[in-house]
């Protein structure tokens, strides 16, 4: 990754509801309520939250609280916390962040990986290793943005959050610099 970024896009209204950013989602990929938990569980975010240094956005905490990981389009792969698989999920975003800091990043040149202060964390990623990550930083998580990093090399930023960027890639109201159009499928994983 280098450090010119293609640009930022900006949505109509930034969702800082998580609820109403779950609805947005559901809307626009109507087959997630096909695998919407009945009751919603609760992850050991102490565990997670601990282990990573930091807290984490109230959007994505709510879509792991009433979904399991699923895969978008047959192409995004967002990985969820599962109550008892907290260390699981711990252990592969370390693996990521190791990959992103050995691979992606270029030491003392743009972005850097969490840690560092408004670091880059990854939350979900594509069949083709395009990464989706949050840039932590802001007053709290609700202000992190999600940062794309396409495997063809261009990498941008969307000003929301991360269950807003889902819904508006899947409705198509996005547009997908460097990756390709995502339709409304669904699959668990």
């Amino acid at each position: 990754m280098n450090d010119e970024s293609i640009g930022t896009q900006t949505p109509a209204r930034r969702i800082t509801d998580p609820q109403e950013a779950l609805a947005a989602l559901e809307s626009a990929v109507p087959g997630l309520r096909g695998l919407r938990r009945a009751e919603p569980v609760v992850p050991d975010w102490a565990v997670l939250e601990d282990g990573l240094g930091t807290a984490l956005p109230a959007d994505y905490k709510r879509l792991a609280e009433w979904y399991p990981t699923f895969a978008l389009g047959d192409f995004v792969l967002v990985a969820l916390p599962e109550p008892g698989g907290e260390h699981h999920l711990l252990h592969g975003v370390r693996g990521a962040l190791d990959v992103l800091a050995d691979a992606w990043l270029e030491p003392g040149r743009g972005p850097t990986a969490h840690p560092a202060p408004g670091g880059l964390l990854p939350w979900a990623e594509s069949n083709e290793s395009d990464k989706f990550l949050w840039t932590t930083a802001g007053d709290t998580p609700q202000d992190w943005v999600v940062t794309v990093a396409s495997r063809s090399g261009g990498w941008w930023h969307y000003a929301g959050g991360a269950v807003q960027f889902l819904a508006e890639y899947a409705g198509g109201t996005l547009e997908p610099w460097a990756l390709p159009s995502l339709g409304p499928e669904v699959t668990p994983c």
